[in-house]
């Protein structure tokens, strides 16, 4: 009887070591869940970031001109009426000098 009721024991414990391993849901798949979402937290996190630097420039262009002038200035080259636009180029120096 002691022993029957042992086998059964070990019987069922190798049957949810089973499932735990390889059945539907095993452990592997939840680590590998695991890994995904941190990946996905960390990539949504870079997104949130992003999202908001975007946000602002965009609130920022809406309401100022300023923001649209510094812009258009850095971009695109552009100058003022009356303004002089200077390019300044610094001459090659030539690698192979004596």
């Amino acid at each position: 009887m002691y022993r029957a009721l042992l086998l059964i024991l070990l019987v069922m414990i190798l049957g949810l070591q089973y499932r735990l391993w390889f059945g539907e849901a095993n452990l592997r798949q939840v680590w590998s869940l695991k890994d995904q979402i941190e990946q996905q937290q960390i990539e949504n996190e870079s997104l949130t970031e992003r999202n908001q630097r975007l946000e602002a420039e965009v609130r920022d262009l809406k309401k100022g001109m300023a923001a649209l002038e510094e812009r258009a200035r850095s971009e695109m080259g552009m100058v003022q009426e009356g303004e002089t636009f200077f390019q300044l180029i610094e001459p090659e120096q030539e690698s192979d000098q004596r």
